[in-house]
């Protein structure tokens, strides 16, 4: 019993071993062949070209080597490219779509989004869309049959942009379609065009004769002229009474450059008693805007009348100052005046009207309005020039074609960067890519740079000059083929305490400089490379430290196989000697030691706010953080249905698990069985798990060494070795 339960305690050892052994690199990149010049319609899950009924040529993004693809059904939502959607893991990496794009040229791009229930979870997503660096919006999904849909107006500095998604805070980020739309001549100039995007907010067809809006072909660009018969929330209301809709089948001169289609300017409301007046929510305000007005006038005015009015904005009397004379102003009838501000403060809700003068006989007439809010340009990371040229290398590389910025809005899976506004690179980590050639010269210019990982692959060459990264602490080039000596620049990095050689074929003396007590060195496997005369010899540190590896393989081999026999025995157990639960409490403040403590499922709802917060998930099901009254932080585990499959089996693990207290094993708390929802809760840990610290994303605010990996292993051990020894009754353990 002594030598199984040793044995035993050694598994979570072999947990330690993997996780610090594992390669950690993660490619996320979705990438789609654009056409250019002209429309790009990206199907996003689609599996097939296909042309729709408006005559868009759509693409399947079926080379998508990132995130599944699901397929939908919801009423009334029949085009082909809302059947199928593209969605993405919960986690911290963004997903991006990069599309080529003429430099020097404006664009429209649309990004839809058709949730339709597709995981399942009723559970409504949460995440975020970006412009390369820019973030763009938030998306906020409120209803599983509505499509979500985002604009942005842009000017091209580069030959691709990219669109990511990121950062999920519920559910999972997900897109429907991806579209481009290529722009002519000087459509939406503005003077702060390389400084703003201009992201649509609001583009109104008045007078429609339907709720469907005008689109491609009826406009050349395919911008979607929504109707203002369309009936949702808070979208113009407050109508004021007299509001007719006109119409006319003359044709509209609409020759200038903003050109809205002529369908759109044969149609306006007219506003019989004297004024127009509306109120809509504007998506992404309050901020500063671009907001123009379309007017013709397509009523035939006799020569004694006429139609003068004004524009009314509460709280901005300023504005209303000029009086709109639309055949005056554009020189005639049916031709198209569009008088704007291009820089106008706007509220979220915006109350607009316009009144007619006390000289007008006819009332206000209003053909269109376009509204965008000043999206603020991101420039980026300050070493996004260097990164973008070392990816260049690469093309045909997963790994470097993640898109975007590599720190902004979240950093690419290879790369760390710090929280200043204009990040910097502080980590690269680039294990085990199968980088060829010399070490890239991009790698040496990266003056915040703390971590260089270039282990395990074929690169050639000597180690360059790293003077240009001052703050370098970590480097690991071990396992590669470099030759020559080392340089000296590796001497003059201050702040150098890990540097890891072993296994090139370098040569020449080691400066004793870099034989400092408080610098990890390890250069085994470079038969060449020798110690200077009175250094300080590294020999048994590192043949130590390669017996203590070989000796945890063997003994992790051992443990994995008892621990397989065991865990038979324990299952085959449990199911013939059934425990009762014992005396159950509603609360977790006046409980025992052994007690299944349980809770109602309305105050577990109480304490996640219905489930808000996902923390965590696997086989077993979800993880979600929560705060009880007393203030007691909990983690609730929601089991899927199949991790158990009766009360029987529920009531014994709740049984078991009140039995567990240990220093070294998180803190079971109570359990919730209630509508046929299996929940255990545990003790809220704060600094996360031993994965993230190892390798997730707390590994990048500090590094675990060796010595406080051991320990955590010993720790773990004993916290196994106390469930086989002390904790769980003879019949589970077999003896």
């Amino acid at each position: 019993m002594s030598s199984i339960n040793n044995n035993c305690s050694l598994l979570l050892i072999l947990v330690v071993v993997v996780l610090v052994l594992l390669h950690h690199n993660h490619v996320f990149f979705v990438n789609v062949s654009a056409q250019m010049p002209g429309f790009v319609s990206v199907d996003c899950g689609g599996k097939e070209n296909f042309t729709d009924d408006l005559g868009l040529q759509w693409t399947p993004d079926d080379q998508n080597m990132h995130g599944k693809v699901a397929y939908i059904s919801v009423a009334n939502k029949t085009r082909k490219q809302y059947l199928a959607l593209r969605y993405f893991p919960a986690d911290n990496r963004k997903y991006c779509y990069n599309l080529g794009v003429k430099s020097r040229t404006r664009y429209l791009v649309r990004a839809t989004f058709l949730y339709g229930n597709f995981d399942n979870s009723n559970v409504f997503p949460k995440f975020d869309i970006s412009l390369g660096a820019t973030h763009w919006s938030t998306i906020v999904i409120s209803d599983a049959s509505t499509i979500e849909v985002r604009e942005l107006i842009f000017l091209a500095n580069s030959p691709t942009v990219s669109i990511c998604l990121s950062n999920a805070t519920t559910g999972q980020p997900f897109i429907s379609t991806l579209e481009l739309r290529q722009f002519n001549g000087s459509i939406y100039y503005t003077e702060l065009e390389t400084q703003y995007y201009l992201s649509v907010s609001a583009r109104i067809n008045f007078g429609a004769e339907s709720e469907d809006p005008v689109r491609y072909p009826d406009d050349p660009f395919d911008r979607i002229w929504k109707s203002d018969s369309l009936k949702k929330a808070n979208y113009l209301v407050d109508v004021a009474e007299g509001t007719e809709k006109v119409s006319t089948k003359m044709p509209i001169d609409v020759s200038i450059d903003e050109q809205p289609p002529e369908k759109v300017m044969q149609t306006a409301v007219v506003g019989t008693k004297g004024s127009l007046t509306y109120r809509l929510n504007l998506e992404g305000f309050p901020g500063f805007g671009w907001a123009v007005s379309y007017f013709a006038e397509i009523e035939d005015l006799s020569l004694n009348e006429t139609r003068k009015f004004r524009l009314i904005l509460p709280g901005m009397p300023g504005v209303s100052k000029a009086a709109v004379n639309i055949e005056e102003n554009a020189q005639g009838k049916y031709r198209l005046y569009e008088p704007g501000f291009t820089n106008l403060s706007l509220p979220f809700v915006l109350n607009f009207g316009f009144g007619k003068t006390f000289d007008s006989s006819r009332g206000p007439l209003l053909n269109a309005m376009e509204i965008n809010k000043y999206l603020e340009i991101n420039s980026g990371s300050l070493d996004g020039p260097a990164i973008a040229s070392l990816v260049s290398r690469y093309p045909s590389a997963d790994w470097a074609s993640e898109g975007g910025d590599p720190c902004l809005p979240v950093s690419w899976s290879w790369v760390r960067c710090n929280s200043d506004p204009q990040p910097s690179i502080i980590s690269i980590s680039l294990s085990g890519k199968n980088l060829t050639g010399n070490i890239p010269l991009e790698l040496t210019s990266l003056p915040h740079l703390i971590e260089l990982w270039l282990d395990g692959n074929l690169l050639t060459g000597p180690i360059p000059d790293l003077s240009g990264c001052n703050d370098l602490k970590i480097i690991h080039l071990e396992n590669n083929n470099l030759t020559g000596g080392l340089p000296s620049s590796l001497m003059n990095l201050q702040n150098l305490r890990e540097l890891y050689l072993q296994n090139n074929l370098l040569s020449g003396t080691i400066p004793a400089s870099l034989l400092a007590e408080n610098l990890i060195l390890n250069y085994s496997g470079n038969g060449d490379l020798h110690i200077e005369r009175g250094g300080r010899n590294h020999k048994s540190i590192i043949i130590g430290s390669s017996i203590g590896a070989a000796v945890l393989l063997i003994a992790t081999i051992l443990s994995y196989l008892c621990m397989q026999r065991g865990k038979k025995r324990y299952s085959e157990d449990v199911l013939r000697s059934p425990l009762p639960v014992q005396r159950l409490v509603s609360t977790l403040s006046d409980a025992g030691s052994d007690t299944a403590h349980r809770l109602s499922l309305s105050d577990i709802e109480d304490a996640t706010h219905n489930f808000e917060r996902r923390i965590g998930s696997g086989g077993f099901g979800v993880v979600y953080y929560g705060m009880m009254k007393d203030g007691k932080e909990i983690a609730v585990k929601v089991l899927t249905n199949n991790s158990y499959q009766g009360k029987r089996e529920f009531s014994n693990e709740v049984t078991l698990l009140s039995r567990i207290h240990h220093r070294n094993l998180v803190q079971f708390l109570g359990y919730c069985q209630e509508e046929g929802k299996n929940m255990l809760i545990y003790e809220f840990m704060h600094n996360g798990t031993l994965k993230e610290h190892l390798y997730g994303p707390l590994a990048r605010e500090t590094s675990i060494g060796w010595l406080k990996r051991l320990e955590i292993a010993e720790d773990a051990a004993k916290g196994i070795e106390y469930l086989h020894t002390g904790c769980i009754p003879p019949s589970f353990t077999g003896i």
